[in-house]
């Protein structure tokens, strides 16, 4: 995982100084002459970068908190009867298997079957479960969801999740800024050094909106991927049917109640077809029974 998250670094490191020399070669054509706001392009290029990854890092760090006062979930410190001791046995079981530290775990009121995993690190994290869920599955279908939450905290799921929405948010802030710039000097003319104008601010607007949606693309891209992964997780922690039988009761669920902000790290998200499906954080359930029934034996 580790290998992963630091591979991922270097390639964005690896793509800012390649996009520095290419406005470097732009500048010297001269296609930002009589724009200095154009020309402190480095300038722009740490801003975005400092607030695309402090945005997102700001939300990994304060995740947690969060996803507790949005949800009400309580944490169990001490279990008050039989299913919460078995609850809080089956995490740490699943933890020591994953080789990460021992996550909080609580339960959130909610009618529907789900559960999410969130936090910081591999071993400050959160699994919860929603009462839907503990009323409606049997223990060996619970099993197979925590396997599927704890698989996500150790395979960094959270962690490479911020960093490619801060590289996104970077790039977003940074070229919708290049094309206000860009199009408020050919409104108003290259001999024309005064503030920006109004054209800078508009377009500046839209070119976030619609490089926003191209990131949201690209960000829903990778929350499917990580649930195929998550799924086989489960599997190997629990048993493939179990994380099948899982899988089938979720798809006779409600659709998730879970906050905005929390709904991509529910292991039950809806996913049907059309073009909105590229937006979504899950892909179809069943899809991934169908990925998790090719895959060889894993429990």
């Amino acid at each position: 995982m580790l290998k992963r998250i630091g591979l991922l670094i270097v390639t964005n490191f690896a793509i800012l100084f390649v996009l520095n020399i290419v406005l470097a070669i732009l500048e010297r054509a001269g296609v930002f002459e009589g724009n200095e706001f154009l020309k402190n392009y480095g300038s722009l290029l740490v801003m975005s970068a400092m607030f695309g990854f402090g945005g997102a890092f700001i939300s990994l760090l304060i995740s947690k908190w969060m996803a507790k006062w949005t949800t009400g979930a309580q944490v169990i410190d001490q279990p008050r009867n039989a299913d919460e001791a078995w609850l809080l046995e089956t995490v740490r079981r699943q933890a020591q298997q994953a080789g990460i530290g021992m996550p909080e775990v609580a339960v959130y009121d909610a009618p529907e079957m789900n559960a999410f995993a969130t936090g910081p690190t591999r071993n400050s994290a959160l699994v919860a479960v929603s009462t839907g869920l503990l009323r409606s599955m049997n223990k060996a279908e619970v099993e197979a969801v925590l396997g599927h939450e704890v698989s996500h905290i150790a395979n960094g799921d959270m962690v490479t999740l911020t960093l490619i929405q801060g590289v996104l948010n970077t790039f977003v802030i940074f070229f919708s800024r290049i094309i206000g710039g860009l199009i408020d000097s050919a409104l108003r003319g290259k001999d024309d050094r005064g503030g920006r104008g109004i054209g800078y601010w508009v377009s500046t607007i839209v070119a976030e909106i619609l490089l926003g949606i191209l990131a949201s693309l690209v960000v829903a891209w990778f929350s499917r991927r990580r649930e195929y992964r998550a799924d086989i997780g489960g599997a190997t922690l629990s048993g493939k049917q179990n994380m099948i039988g899982a899988l089938r009761r979720l798809g006779r669920s409600e659709e998730s109640t879970l906050p905005a902000s929390m709904a991509a790290f529910g292991i039950s998200g809806g996913g049907k077809g059309g073009l909105m499906a590229l937006f979504r954080s899950h892909p179809p359930i069943e899809e991934r029974i169908r990925a998790l029934e090719e895959q060889g034996k894993l429990g």
